[in-house]
């Protein structure tokens, strides 16, 4: 039997799913090697319940009803992977600007602020065990299916080491902050992205 995959959103953009479903050539690949039974982003039947080989999950947790969801993909999956940066870190969401989140659903909802749940977003790994991790905003399809090639194999896939200036010098690409004052989050950023935005004279925003 071909393992079976759930692939799952919670608070977040679907940036992940889409990268998934972008993969485009190399999806047939994937659907020829795995049974993608559970994903709402690429399929309208569904197996809601049954257990699971692998569970990819994009999006922090920010309420009762995602933290409840999340357990349950928990339960019924081998392995879970949290996909990008909101799953792994909280992401963008888990930003905070001082301002206290009782004022900000005011300011959005008015009278019906105190029916929502404003609990502050945070990653998986706060509520679960997580057993792999692909960072970034969102990630990259080719981390994406090198991960799934990692479990397949029975091996656990590794997040990138190295920063995006690593992956700028390998490039032979010229630094923006050393040659022209440009200031770059490239020190700071896990690379795996190819340095693409340097590439083109743009900063690494991270």
């Amino acid at each position: 039997m071909k393992p079976r995959i759930g692939i799952f959103g919670l608070s977040g953009c679907w940036g992940e799913q889409i990268v998934i479903l972008n993969c485009e050539d190399q999806l047939l690949a994937l659907v020829g090697e795995v049974d993608i039974v559970d994903f709402l982003g690429g399929s309208s039947m569904n197996d809601t319940s049954g257990p699971l080989d692998i569970a990819f999950v994009e999006g922090s947790v920010g309420n009762g009803r995602e933290e409840e969801a999340l357990r349950r993909i928990r339960e019924r999956s081998g392995l879970l992977v949290a996909c990008g940066s909101c799953a792994c870190f909280g992401g963008i969401a888990a930003a905070w600007n001082g301002t206290s989140r009782e004022a900000a659903a005011s300011a959005v909802y008015g009278d019906a602020a105190a029916g929502y749940d404003i609990r502050p977003h945070r990653p998986l790994r706060d509520f679960v065990t997580v057993d792999a991790t692909i960072p970034g905003c969102p990630m990259e399809k080719t981390e994406f299916l090198q991960a799934v090639a990692c479990l397949l194999n029975g091996d656990t896939p590794q997040p990138v080491a190295y920063p995006v200036c690593a992956e700028c010098r390998m490039k032979e690409q010229e630094c923006l902050l050393l040659a022209y004052g440009i200031h770059c989050s490239g020190p700071l950023t896990a690379g795996g992205c190819g340095a693409r935005c340097p590439g083109f004279n743009s900063p690494c925003i991270g």
